[in-house]
């Protein structure tokens, strides 16, 4: 008895100091109780999410992305929306006398404060005695809740006298609320809201018994062990709802806790422009975007890309510009889930143009008054002699027209005419103004694109290839394109004049003529649409990227299909692949709004052709002005012996002049043939290759020869030995192995040269 009295009177005289101690503390800070407290309204006004929000431009959300790497915090719940198990759960295992206390729980207190002189007789773990309105004192201000120790006496009192402050003027249910919201769970997951979503899918208002008991256990501990918050758990359960089994609440941590979080953004519409615009946590950006079209687009995408699935076709991308502001009003940079890598921007990739860069070699003739809509060009086999060797170009349907109007070669996109219109032109000088258009990726210098670039042989981006486009529409006047909304504002800055007035008209007349486009496309064909359009496609090189891009009186569409592996497709051309497509989101945005080709500048005048030889019938044509015409004489009308219908006599479209051929040492000698092509056929027709006439040729337009090796001359005669054309070209053996570059044309390129 003797040993165990003395403990007793010292354990009594510790407790009644501890006692007064409390009695002290609380009378000294009384004045100081009186402290302003925040507001609940400010706090939930300071509340910041870790996601940033990306609205359209009616301020409806579009996208949400998180952007703050280290917390995971959603949004802010209302304890309306809370499960009423969460609440009483947390309320029954941390604060159980939390609706009598007025912020300090002062047998609690005294309970903790008597704990923590204890411990230092025998080294026990004190209780912590802090009510759930002293824990949200801590959270307000962190000084009150120091990290990697146990509070102090004097800390505990510093709290209870936040709390005394807030339960001044804060609810009950808002002090839940707002405890509810700031906590932090587990990990980088801060707040119920992405406590319920990242370990149980769910959002606050569905968590039952069993999960609100492994959250509140969580509070306590949040990297604590699974062993260890699993039998925390089982004792708040125990608490607040004793229905609730243990091994239910071991399993369901095990599985909280096991898996990796799987928290969903609430808008997903435009995670690309999300992607490069939001930076800051609980950012709210208005952009340019329109939710009814961005959304209308990326599901047509994804329905055409499923028509073209067969095709090995397996991404595509879109962007819609408003014409008068640059607004970009829809960016699809891919088909999302559907794509063969979803983060992967379309819109920003570099791909090849194809042909869509035709109708900017063509405006800078017109605009230079090289050409004119109705100057004949020379479509038939050509062979440029650069530095890697020789560039043949060739149509997409390997066939060639001979003359024809710029009309006609620019609307049915043909190569050989656009070729020698950058020739006339100058590479430096095409480059210099597609630089000015905004292609400012193109980098390297005019020896480097060379010939190839008047059939799209160059990277650029679908948001350049349609803001250059917008600059036709616009008159010839070019401009940024922007994705933030301003207010209030017209144009952005940076307009500048690329082309007249004059030149863009034209163009544009020409891209929406569907008589002049049928020479290659028919008349119906998907590039046709209801109300005034202009348009052009292009294919590159092997079918790898295949695009449509054009405008209306309002809007500027551009749509790419292909894959982001740079895979080629199967027989896609720009009709076939991306111009569904483009008709589509074109009748969406004029449902209910006309569109109307542009009234004619000042500076362009209208007159009446005639072609001689009638190669193209007569018809009204527009011209810049000071260059009208009203006969367009053939270049070799009276040099040229003709069928006796006016067209052009018979020529050897293949091998070209110059041409080299090189041997594949992969086949054998014997199995090795060149086919000799010509056009017109005409009857009659006789081959002859160095002198003597090709066996089995006479009276065909495609003869088949085996090659030998070194230098020819090809002549095509008449049945009269009248010579119609003469080549010469080179054929090398298996000891060079250079190949023969052809372009072919979607319209649009495939870009090689003979390497020597």
């Amino acid at each position: 008895m003797s040993a165990v009295t003395p403990l007793r009177h010292v354990s009594c005289g510790v407790r009644c100091a501890a006692l007064v101690a409390v009695a002290l503390v609380v009378t000294a800070s009384a004045a100081r109780a009186e402290s302003v407290a925040p507001s609940f309204a400010d706090v939930r006004a300071a509340y910041v999410t870790s996601e940033a929000t990306l609205l359209d431009r009616h301020g409806a959300p579009l996208s949400e992305i998180r952007v703050d790497a280290k917390t995971r915090r959603l949004q802010w719940v209302a304890l309306a929306d809370i499960s009423p198990a969460m609440a009483a759960t947390l309320v029954a295992a941390e604060d159980r006398r939390f609706y009598e206390h007025r912020g300090v729980d002062w047998p609690g207190l005294a309970g903790a404060a008597w704990d923590s002189v204890w411990r230092t007789l025998d080294g026990r773990r004190p209780r912590g005695g802090s009510t759930l309105t002293m824990q949200l004192a801590g959270f307000l201000d962190p000084a009150l809740a120091p990290p990697g120790a146990t509070r102090t006496l004097a800390q505990k009192w510093d709290q209870a006298q936040a709390a005394l402050a807030l339960e001044r003027t804060w609810t009950k249910p808002q002090i839940l609320e707002a405890y509810l919201n700031l906590a932090s769970y587990r990990g980088e997951l801060a707040g119920l809201a992405a406590a319920s979503q990242g370990l149980f899918g769910k959002a606050p208002a569905g968590l039952d018994a069993r999960e609100a008991a492994i959250l509140v256990a969580l509070l306590r501990n949040p990297n604590a062990p699974a062993a260890t918050v699993a039998q925390r758990a089982c004792a708040v359960a125990a608490l607040s709802n004793p229905g609730v089994g243990c091994a239910e609440v071991r399993a369901s941590v095990t599985a909280a806790l096991t898996r990796a979080y799987r928290i969903a953004p609430r808008w997903n519409d435009a995670p690309h422009v999300a992607a490069k615009l939001l930076r800051r946590p609980g950012e709210r950006l208005v952009s340019t975007l329109d939710a009814d079209l961005q959304r209308y687009a990326a599901a047509a995408l994804r329905e055409r890309l499923a028509e073209l699935a067969g095709r090995d076709v397996g991404d595509g991308a879109l962007v819609v510009l408003d014409n008068a502001t640059g607004d970009v009003l829809a960016y699809v940079g891919s088909a999302g889930a559907m794509a063969s890598a979803p983060q992967v921007d379309g819109v920003t990739a570099l791909r090849q143009p194809g042909s869509t860069l035709k109708p900017f070699l063509y405006a800078l003739a017109l605009d230079a008054r090289v050409l004119t809509a109705a100057s004949l060009v020379d479509d038939s086999p050509v062979a440029i002699a650069t530095e890697r060797g020789m560039y043949v170009p060739q149509n997409y349907d390997r066939d060639f027209k001979g003359e024809l109007s710029v009309r006609s070669a620019l609307a049915s996109s043909l190569n050989v005419p656009a070729v020698r219109t950058l020739e006339l032109l100058g590479v430096d000088r095409f480059l210099g103004t597609l630089r000015a258009l905004g292609f400012d990726m193109l980098v390297r210098d005019e020896d480097f694109y060379g010939a190839a670039l008047a059939l799209g042989d160059a990277d650029v981006t679908l948001l350049a290839l349609a803001n250059a486009y917008r600059t036709l529409a616009n008159g010839g006047v070019a401009g940024p394109t922007r994705m933030i909304a301003a207010p209030n504002a017209g144009g952005p800055a940076g307009a500048r004049r690329v082309y007249g007035r004059a030149a863009s008209f034209i163009v544009s007349d020409i891209l929406a003529d569907r008589g002049a486009r049928a020479l290659s496309f028919g008349l119906e064909n998907p590039l046709a649409t209801r109300v005034w359009s202009a348009v052009k496609t292009g294919t590159s090189k092997d079918m790898r990227d295949n695009w449509c891009i054009g405008y209306t009186s309002r809007y500027t569409v551009g749509v790419w299909v292909g894959n982001f592996s740079g895979a080629p497709m199967k027989d896609v051309s720009g009709v076939a692949g991306a111009a569904p497509l483009w008709r589509d989101v074109v009748s969406w945005l004029h449902a209910s709004a006309a569109s109307a080709a542009a009234a004619a500048p000042a500076d362009v005048a209208r007159r009446t052709v005639a072609f001689e030889p009638p190669v193209e019938a007569q018809r009204g044509e527009w011209f810049v002005r000071g260059t009208e015409m009203e006969v367009i004489r053939s270049a070799t009308a009276g040099t040229q012996a003709t069928d006796g219908s006016g067209r052009s006599s018979p020529r050897i479209r293949y091998p070209a002049a110059g041409a080299v051929i090189a041997l594949d040492p992969d086949i054998p000698d014997d199995a090795q043939r060149v086919v000799f092509e010509a056009a017109p056929a005409l009857p009659g027709l006789r081959w002859r290759l160095d002198g003597l006439e090709v066996a089995g040729g006479s009276g065909h337009a495609r003869v088949g020869w085996a090659p030998t090796s070194g230098p020819h001359t090809l002549v095509l005669e008449d049945a009269a030995g009248q010579a119609f054309s003469t080549v010469a070209f080179e054929v090398r053996g298996h000891a060079a192995t250079p190949t023969v570059a052809t372009l072919r044309d979607e319209p649009g390129p495939l870009s090689e040269a003979i390497h020597n």
